[in-house]
Protein backbone atom coordinates (compact mmCIF):
# COMPACT_ATOMS: atom_id res chain seq x y z
CA UNK A 1 0.00 0.00 0.00
CA UNK A 2 2.79 2.39 0.89
CA UNK A 3 4.46 1.80 -2.44
CA UNK A 4 1.20 2.50 -4.28
CA UNK A 5 0.69 5.72 -2.30
CA UNK A 6 4.23 6.83 -3.09
CA UNK A 7 3.77 6.12 -6.78
CA UNK A 8 0.43 7.90 -6.81
CA UNK A 9 1.96 10.89 -5.05
CA UNK A 10 4.80 10.96 -7.55
CA UNK A 11 2.35 10.94 -10.45
CA UNK A 12 0.31 13.72 -8.88
CA UNK A 13 3.47 15.74 -8.26
CA UNK A 14 4.62 15.23 -11.86
CA UNK A 15 1.20 16.24 -13.18
CA UNK A 16 1.18 19.36 -11.01
CA UNK A 17 4.69 20.26 -12.22
CA UNK A 18 3.66 19.77 -15.83
CA UNK A 19 0.59 21.98 -15.36
CA UNK A 20 2.64 24.67 -13.65
CA UNK A 21 5.16 24.46 -16.44
CA UNK A 22 2.44 24.88 -19.08
CA UNK A 23 1.07 27.92 -17.24
CA UNK A 24 4.53 29.46 -17.05
CA UNK A 25 5.08 28.90 -20.77
CA UNK A 26 1.72 30.56 -21.49
CA UNK A 27 2.68 33.56 -19.35
CA UNK A 28 6.04 33.79 -21.13
CA UNK A 29 4.22 33.76 -24.46
CA UNK A 30 1.96 36.62 -23.30
CA UNK A 31 4.84 38.78 -22.12
CA UNK A 32 6.81 38.05 -25.27
CA UNK A 33 3.81 39.12 -27.42
CA UNK A 34 3.55 42.57 -25.80
CA UNK A 35 4.17 45.55 -28.06
CA UNK A 36 6.00 47.34 -25.26
CA UNK A 37 8.27 45.62 -22.74
CA UNK A 38 8.61 47.37 -19.38
CA UNK A 39 11.14 46.72 -16.63
CA UNK A 40 8.56 44.81 -14.57
CA UNK A 41 7.66 42.62 -17.57
CA UNK A 42 11.32 41.85 -18.16
CA UNK A 43 11.90 40.90 -14.51
CA UNK A 44 8.87 38.56 -14.51
CA UNK A 45 9.94 37.08 -17.86
CA UNK A 46 13.47 36.32 -16.65
CA UNK A 47 12.13 34.77 -13.44
CA UNK A 48 9.76 32.50 -15.37
CA UNK A 49 12.53 31.41 -17.74
CA UNK A 50 14.68 30.42 -14.76
CA UNK A 51 11.79 28.36 -13.36
CA UNK A 52 10.54 26.65 -16.51
CA UNK A 53 13.85 25.67 -18.14
CA UNK A 54 14.89 22.95 -15.63
CA UNK A 55 11.32 21.53 -15.49
CA UNK A 56 10.78 21.10 -19.25
CA UNK A 57 10.66 17.42 -20.23
CA UNK A 58 8.69 17.22 -23.50
CA UNK A 59 10.55 18.12 -26.70
CA UNK A 60 8.30 21.06 -27.54
CA UNK A 61 8.49 22.49 -24.03
CA UNK A 62 12.29 22.18 -24.05
CA UNK A 63 12.50 23.93 -27.41
CA UNK A 64 10.27 26.85 -26.39
CA UNK A 65 11.90 27.18 -22.97
CA UNK A 66 15.21 27.48 -24.84
CA UNK A 67 13.66 29.97 -27.26
CA UNK A 68 12.39 32.25 -24.49
CA UNK A 69 15.77 32.10 -22.73
CA UNK A 70 17.67 32.89 -25.95
CA UNK A 71 15.45 35.93 -26.55
CA UNK A 72 16.29 37.58 -23.21
CA UNK A 73 18.93 39.93 -24.74
CA UNK A 74 16.40 41.04 -27.38
CA UNK A 75 13.77 41.80 -24.73
CA UNK A 76 16.39 43.60 -22.64
CA UNK A 77 17.17 45.76 -25.65
CA UNK A 78 13.47 46.47 -26.22
CA UNK A 79 13.05 47.40 -22.54
CA UNK A 80 15.88 49.96 -22.66
CA UNK A 81 15.02 53.57 -21.91
CA UNK A 82 15.67 55.05 -25.34
CA UNK A 83 15.75 58.57 -23.88
CA UNK A 84 19.16 57.82 -22.32
CA UNK A 85 22.26 59.30 -23.88
CA UNK A 86 23.75 57.14 -26.70
CA UNK A 87 26.87 56.41 -24.64
CA UNK A 88 24.71 55.28 -21.71
CA UNK A 89 22.63 53.04 -23.97
CA UNK A 90 25.79 51.48 -25.39
CA UNK A 91 27.24 50.89 -21.90
CA UNK A 92 23.98 49.28 -20.75
CA UNK A 93 23.80 47.09 -23.85
CA UNK A 94 27.35 45.85 -23.25
CA UNK A 95 26.06 44.10 -20.09
CA UNK A 96 23.73 41.78 -22.01
CA UNK A 97 24.93 41.86 -25.63
CA UNK A 98 28.12 39.84 -25.94
CA UNK A 99 29.51 37.02 -28.12
CA UNK A 100 28.03 34.33 -25.84
CA UNK A 101 24.52 35.82 -25.77
CA UNK A 102 24.53 36.14 -29.56
CA UNK A 103 25.77 32.56 -29.90
CA UNK A 104 23.02 31.39 -27.49
CA UNK A 105 20.49 33.40 -29.49
CA UNK A 106 21.54 31.64 -32.70
CA UNK A 107 21.30 28.23 -31.02
CA UNK A 108 17.86 28.92 -29.51
CA UNK A 109 16.35 30.42 -32.67
CA UNK A 110 17.69 27.69 -34.95
CA UNK A 111 16.39 24.95 -32.62
CA UNK A 112 12.94 26.59 -32.74
CA UNK A 113 13.00 26.95 -36.53
CA UNK A 114 14.02 23.28 -36.91
CA UNK A 115 11.30 22.11 -34.52
CA UNK A 116 8.55 24.14 -36.21
CA UNK A 117 9.67 22.92 -39.62
CA UNK A 118 9.50 19.33 -38.35
CA UNK A 119 6.06 19.73 -36.74
CA UNK A 120 4.63 21.92 -39.49
CA UNK A 121 3.31 24.40 -36.90
CA UNK A 122 4.71 27.90 -37.41
CA UNK A 123 4.37 29.55 -34.02
CA UNK A 124 7.45 31.75 -34.09
CA UNK A 125 9.04 31.07 -37.48
CA UNK A 126 7.92 34.35 -39.07
CA UNK A 127 8.76 36.28 -35.91
CA UNK A 128 12.24 34.74 -35.77
CA UNK A 129 12.96 35.65 -39.39
CA UNK A 130 11.80 39.21 -38.69
CA UNK A 131 14.00 39.36 -35.58
CA UNK A 132 17.03 38.20 -37.56
CA UNK A 133 16.38 40.82 -40.24
CA UNK A 134 15.88 43.60 -37.66
CA UNK A 135 18.81 42.86 -35.37
CA UNK A 136 21.38 41.51 -37.84
CA UNK A 137 22.74 44.96 -38.88
CA UNK A 138 23.28 45.85 -35.20
CA UNK A 139 25.05 42.55 -34.59
CA UNK A 140 27.32 43.19 -37.58
CA UNK A 141 28.08 46.70 -36.23
CA UNK A 142 28.86 45.14 -32.85
CA UNK A 143 31.28 42.67 -34.49
CA UNK A 144 32.91 45.56 -36.35
CA UNK A 145 33.31 47.48 -33.08
CA UNK A 146 34.97 44.44 -31.47
CA UNK A 147 37.32 44.15 -34.44
CA UNK A 148 38.30 47.81 -34.22
CA UNK A 149 39.12 47.22 -30.54
CA UNK A 150 41.43 44.34 -31.59
CA UNK A 151 39.07 41.81 -29.99
CA UNK A 152 39.45 39.57 -33.02
CA UNK A 153 38.37 36.31 -31.38
CA UNK A 154 35.15 37.86 -30.05
CA UNK A 155 34.42 39.54 -33.41
CA UNK A 156 34.88 36.22 -35.21
CA UNK A 157 32.56 34.45 -32.76
CA UNK A 158 29.82 37.05 -33.27
CA UNK A 159 30.09 36.88 -37.07
CA UNK A 160 29.97 33.08 -36.98
CA UNK A 161 26.83 33.27 -34.83
CA UNK A 162 25.28 35.67 -37.36
CA UNK A 163 26.09 33.12 -40.07
CA UNK A 164 24.41 30.44 -37.95
CA UNK A 165 21.33 32.66 -37.80
CA UNK A 166 21.31 33.28 -41.54
CA UNK A 167 23.17 30.59 -43.45
CA UNK A 168 22.41 32.33 -46.75
CA UNK A 169 24.81 35.11 -45.73
CA UNK A 170 28.05 33.25 -46.35
CA UNK A 171 29.99 36.54 -46.31
CA UNK A 172 29.65 36.43 -42.50
CA UNK A 173 31.43 33.06 -42.43
CA UNK A 174 34.24 34.43 -44.59
CA UNK A 175 34.77 37.42 -42.31
CA UNK A 176 34.52 35.19 -39.23
CA UNK A 177 37.38 33.14 -40.68
CA UNK A 178 39.43 36.30 -41.29
CA UNK A 179 38.97 37.45 -37.69
CA UNK A 180 39.83 33.95 -36.44
CA UNK A 181 43.14 34.19 -38.35
CA UNK A 182 43.82 37.65 -36.86
CA UNK A 183 43.02 36.23 -33.43
CA UNK A 184 45.43 33.32 -34.06
CA UNK A 185 42.58 30.78 -33.75
CA UNK A 186 43.97 28.76 -36.63
CA UNK A 187 42.02 25.54 -36.03
CA UNK A 188 38.76 27.47 -35.96
CA UNK A 189 39.76 29.47 -39.05
CA UNK A 190 40.60 26.25 -40.89
CA UNK A 191 37.16 24.83 -40.04
CA UNK A 192 35.49 27.99 -41.36
CA UNK A 193 37.57 28.06 -44.56
CA UNK A 194 36.87 24.37 -45.21
CA UNK A 195 33.16 25.05 -44.81
CA UNK A 196 33.43 27.90 -47.34
CA UNK A 197 35.28 25.52 -49.65
CA UNK A 198 32.51 22.91 -49.26
CA UNK A 199 29.90 25.59 -50.03
CA UNK A 200 31.91 26.61 -53.16
CA UNK A 201 31.81 30.19 -51.90
CA UNK A 202 33.73 32.76 -53.94
CA UNK A 203 32.25 36.06 -52.72
CA UNK A 204 32.34 37.37 -56.29
CA UNK A 205 29.48 39.62 -57.27
CA UNK A 206 28.31 43.21 -57.54
CA UNK A 207 27.86 45.82 -54.81
CA UNK A 208 25.19 48.48 -55.27
CA UNK A 209 25.94 51.93 -53.87
CA UNK A 210 24.29 55.35 -53.76
CA UNK A 211 24.84 58.66 -52.00
CA UNK A 212 22.56 59.54 -49.07
CA UNK A 213 21.26 63.02 -49.89
CA UNK A 214 20.85 63.92 -46.21
CA UNK A 215 24.32 62.93 -44.99
CA UNK A 216 26.14 63.40 -48.34
CA UNK A 217 27.93 60.09 -47.76
CA UNK A 218 27.91 57.05 -50.00
CA UNK A 219 26.05 54.04 -48.63
CA UNK A 220 26.58 50.40 -49.54
CA UNK A 221 23.41 48.38 -50.17
CA UNK A 222 25.39 45.17 -50.58
CA UNK A 223 24.07 42.89 -53.28
CA UNK A 224 20.53 44.29 -52.93
CA UNK A 225 20.01 46.19 -56.20
CA UNK A 226 16.26 46.54 -55.73
CA UNK A 227 16.66 48.20 -52.31
CA UNK A 228 19.22 50.63 -53.74
CA UNK A 229 16.96 51.41 -56.69
CA UNK A 230 13.99 52.07 -54.39
CA UNK A 231 16.11 54.48 -52.32
CA UNK A 232 17.10 56.34 -55.49
CA UNK A 233 13.56 56.42 -56.88
CA UNK A 234 12.14 57.85 -53.62
CA UNK A 235 14.71 60.65 -53.69
CA UNK A 236 16.50 59.79 -50.45
CA UNK A 237 19.61 58.75 -52.42
CA UNK A 238 21.31 59.76 -55.66
CA UNK A 239 24.41 59.00 -57.77
CA UNK A 240 23.84 55.25 -58.00
CA UNK A 241 26.84 53.19 -59.02
CA UNK A 242 27.98 49.58 -59.10
CA UNK A 243 31.22 48.00 -57.93
CA UNK A 244 32.46 44.58 -58.95
CA UNK A 245 33.66 42.33 -56.12
CA UNK A 246 36.44 39.96 -57.22
CA UNK A 247 36.51 36.28 -56.28
CA UNK A 248 37.85 35.48 -52.81
CA UNK A 249 38.54 31.85 -53.77
CA UNK A 250 42.27 32.48 -54.05
CA UNK A 251 42.43 34.06 -50.59
CA UNK A 252 40.44 31.19 -49.06
CA UNK A 253 42.64 28.47 -50.50
CA UNK A 254 45.76 30.51 -49.79
CA UNK A 255 44.82 30.76 -46.10
CA UNK A 256 43.95 27.07 -45.94
CA UNK A 257 47.39 26.30 -47.39
CA UNK A 258 49.19 28.73 -45.05
CA UNK A 259 47.50 27.28 -41.97
CA UNK A 260 48.32 23.74 -43.10
CA UNK A 261 51.95 24.73 -43.74
CA UNK A 262 52.12 26.27 -40.27
CA UNK A 263 50.91 22.95 -38.90
CA UNK A 264 53.65 21.18 -40.85
CA UNK A 265 51.15 19.64 -43.28
CA UNK A 266 52.81 20.73 -46.54
CA UNK A 267 51.44 17.82 -48.61
CA UNK A 268 47.88 18.61 -47.49
CA UNK A 269 48.45 22.24 -48.43
CA UNK A 270 49.57 21.25 -51.92
CA UNK A 271 46.56 18.94 -52.28
CA UNK A 272 44.18 21.75 -51.26
CA UNK A 273 45.59 24.08 -53.92
CA UNK A 274 45.59 21.35 -56.58
CA UNK A 275 41.91 20.64 -55.90
CA UNK A 276 41.13 24.34 -56.10
CA UNK A 277 42.91 24.66 -59.43
CA UNK A 278 40.88 21.76 -60.84
CA UNK A 279 37.66 23.53 -59.81
CA UNK A 280 38.83 26.93 -61.14
CA UNK A 281 41.55 26.33 -63.76
CA UNK A 282 41.46 29.93 -65.03
CA UNK A 283 41.44 31.69 -61.66
CA UNK A 284 44.76 33.55 -61.68
CA UNK A 285 44.51 34.28 -57.96
CA UNK A 286 44.76 30.54 -57.36
CA UNK A 287 47.81 30.29 -59.63
CA UNK A 288 49.43 33.03 -57.53
CA UNK A 289 48.47 31.23 -54.33
CA UNK A 290 50.03 28.01 -55.59
CA UNK A 291 53.14 29.90 -56.70
CA UNK A 292 53.48 31.49 -53.26
CA UNK A 293 53.08 28.08 -51.63
CA UNK A 294 55.93 26.59 -53.64
CA UNK A 295 58.06 29.62 -52.95
CA UNK A 296 57.54 29.09 -49.21
CA UNK A 297 58.87 25.53 -49.48
CA UNK A 298 61.81 26.78 -51.62
CA UNK A 299 60.67 25.05 -54.82
CA UNK A 300 61.84 27.88 -57.08
CA UNK A 301 61.46 25.85 -60.30
CA UNK A 302 57.74 25.21 -59.76
CA UNK A 303 57.27 28.78 -58.57
CA UNK A 304 58.81 30.15 -61.78
CA UNK A 305 56.71 27.78 -63.94
CA UNK A 306 53.49 28.94 -62.27
CA UNK A 307 54.42 32.62 -62.55
CA UNK A 308 55.00 32.20 -66.28
CA UNK A 309 51.68 30.35 -66.58
CA UNK A 310 49.88 33.26 -64.93
CA UNK A 311 51.56 35.79 -67.22
CA UNK A 312 50.74 33.74 -70.31
CA UNK A 313 47.06 33.77 -69.38
CA UNK A 314 46.94 37.51 -68.62
CA UNK A 315 49.91 39.38 -70.11
CA UNK A 316 48.21 42.78 -69.80
CA UNK A 317 46.36 42.33 -66.52
CA UNK A 318 47.68 45.10 -64.25
CA UNK A 319 46.17 43.50 -61.12
CA UNK A 320 47.88 40.20 -61.82
CA UNK A 321 51.24 41.79 -62.54
CA UNK A 322 50.92 43.93 -59.40
CA UNK A 323 50.20 40.79 -57.36
CA UNK A 324 53.29 39.17 -58.84
CA UNK A 325 55.19 42.17 -57.51
CA UNK A 326 53.72 41.66 -54.04
CA UNK A 327 54.64 37.95 -54.06
CA UNK A 328 58.18 38.76 -55.19
CA UNK A 329 58.57 41.53 -52.59
CA UNK A 330 57.40 39.18 -49.82
CA UNK A 331 60.06 36.72 -50.97
CA UNK A 332 62.75 39.47 -50.87
CA UNK A 333 63.15 39.25 -54.65
CA UNK A 334 63.31 43.03 -54.82
CA UNK A 335 64.60 43.46 -58.39
CA UNK A 336 61.87 41.16 -59.65
CA UNK A 337 59.24 43.01 -57.59
CA UNK A 338 60.36 46.38 -58.97
CA UNK A 339 60.12 45.02 -62.51
CA UNK A 340 56.52 43.84 -61.95
CA UNK A 341 55.41 47.10 -60.26
CA UNK A 342 56.81 49.14 -63.14
CA UNK A 343 55.15 46.79 -65.62
CA UNK A 344 51.81 47.27 -63.87
CA UNK A 345 52.27 51.06 -63.99
CA UNK A 346 53.11 50.90 -67.69
CA UNK A 347 49.66 49.36 -68.21
CA UNK A 348 47.88 51.59 -65.68
CA UNK A 349 49.80 54.71 -64.51
CA UNK A 350 46.96 55.49 -62.08
CA UNK A 351 47.40 52.25 -60.13
CA UNK A 352 47.60 53.61 -56.56
CA UNK A 353 48.97 50.50 -54.83
CA UNK A 354 51.62 49.95 -57.50
CA UNK A 355 52.85 53.55 -57.10
CA UNK A 356 52.91 53.29 -53.31
CA UNK A 357 54.48 49.82 -53.17
CA UNK A 358 57.17 50.72 -55.68
CA UNK A 359 58.13 53.74 -53.56
CA UNK A 360 58.16 51.60 -50.39
CA UNK A 361 60.28 48.99 -52.16
CA UNK A 362 62.90 51.53 -53.23
CA UNK A 363 62.97 53.08 -49.75
CA UNK A 364 63.85 49.75 -48.11
CA UNK A 365 67.52 50.38 -48.83
CA UNK A 366 67.51 53.64 -46.85
CA UNK A 367 67.84 51.90 -43.49
CA UNK A 368 71.00 50.10 -44.61
CA UNK A 369 72.49 53.31 -45.95
CA UNK A 370 71.81 55.18 -42.70
CA UNK A 371 73.23 52.30 -40.63
CA UNK A 372 76.44 52.33 -42.64
CA UNK A 373 76.73 56.13 -42.40
CA UNK A 374 76.37 56.00 -38.61
CA UNK A 375 79.22 53.49 -38.32
CA UNK A 376 81.73 55.64 -40.21
CA UNK A 377 84.50 57.52 -38.43
CA UNK A 378 86.10 60.89 -39.22
CA UNK A 379 89.00 59.79 -41.44
CA UNK A 380 89.32 61.20 -44.97
CA UNK A 381 88.35 57.83 -46.40
CA UNK A 382 85.28 57.62 -44.14
CA UNK A 383 84.27 61.17 -44.98
CA UNK A 384 84.38 60.38 -48.69
CA UNK A 385 82.31 57.27 -48.12
CA UNK A 386 79.87 59.30 -46.04
CA UNK A 387 79.38 61.86 -48.83
CA UNK A 388 78.91 59.06 -51.38
CA UNK A 389 76.24 57.41 -49.22
CA UNK A 390 74.57 60.77 -48.62
CA UNK A 391 74.39 61.35 -52.39
CA UNK A 392 73.02 57.83 -52.89
CA UNK A 393 70.29 58.52 -50.34
CA UNK A 394 69.34 61.79 -52.10
CA UNK A 395 69.18 60.06 -55.47
CA UNK A 396 67.03 57.31 -54.01
CA UNK A 397 64.61 59.87 -52.52
CA UNK A 398 64.41 61.67 -55.86
CA UNK A 399 63.65 58.37 -57.62
CA UNK A 400 60.64 57.62 -55.40
CA UNK A 401 59.28 61.18 -55.44
CA UNK A 402 57.16 60.86 -58.64
CA UNK A 403 55.56 57.62 -57.42
CA UNK A 404 54.66 59.05 -54.02
CA UNK A 405 53.33 62.30 -55.46
CA UNK A 406 51.19 60.31 -57.88
CA UNK A 407 49.90 58.12 -55.04
CA UNK A 408 48.87 61.17 -52.98
CA UNK A 409 47.30 62.75 -56.06
CA UNK A 410 45.24 59.59 -56.60
CA UNK A 411 44.26 59.16 -52.93
CA UNK A 412 44.77 62.41 -51.02
CA UNK A 413 43.01 60.89 -47.99
CA UNK A 414 45.59 58.10 -47.58
CA UNK A 415 47.61 58.89 -44.44
CA UNK A 416 50.38 56.34 -45.12
CA UNK A 417 51.13 57.83 -48.54
CA UNK A 418 51.09 61.40 -47.19
CA UNK A 419 53.39 60.62 -44.26
CA UNK A 420 55.91 58.89 -46.51
CA UNK A 421 55.84 61.76 -49.02
CA UNK A 422 56.26 64.23 -46.16
CA UNK A 423 59.41 62.39 -45.03
CA UNK A 424 60.84 62.48 -48.55
CA UNK A 425 60.14 66.22 -48.88
CA UNK A 426 61.95 66.72 -45.56
CA UNK A 427 65.01 64.68 -46.61
CA UNK A 428 65.21 66.52 -49.95
CA UNK A 429 64.84 69.87 -48.16
CA UNK A 430 61.78 70.75 -50.27
CA UNK A 431 60.55 73.17 -47.62
CA UNK A 432 57.64 74.77 -49.51
CA UNK A 433 56.14 71.44 -50.54
CA UNK A 434 56.72 70.04 -47.04
CA UNK A 435 54.83 72.94 -45.42
CA UNK A 436 51.99 72.77 -47.97
CA UNK A 437 51.46 69.04 -47.42
CA UNK A 438 51.86 69.35 -43.64
CA UNK A 439 49.09 71.95 -43.59
CA UNK A 440 46.68 69.45 -45.16
CA UNK A 441 47.29 66.79 -42.48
Amino acid sequence: MKIKHIVAATVLFASASALAQKDELKTLKKIYAKDEIKAADLAEYKGLVAKVEPLATEEGDKVYAGFYKAMIPVLEYLALDKTMAPAQIQATMAKFVNPKSISDLATGLNATLDYEKKTGKKVYTDDINETITSFKPEMVDYASLLGKSNKNQEAGDVLYSIYQLDKKDQDMLFYAASYAVNGEQYDKALDYYNELKRLKYTGAGTLYLATNNATKTEENFGANKSLRDVAVSTGSHSKPREEKVPSKAGEIYKNIALILIQKGKVDEAKTAITEARKENPNDTSLILTEAELYLKVNDVATYTKLINEALTQNPNNADLIYNLGVVSANADKLDEAEKYYKQALAIDPNYFNANLNLAELKLRSDGKLVAEMNKLGTSEKDNKRYEALKAERKNNFRSVLPYLEKAVELKPEDDAAKKTLLSVYYELEMTDKYKALKAKM
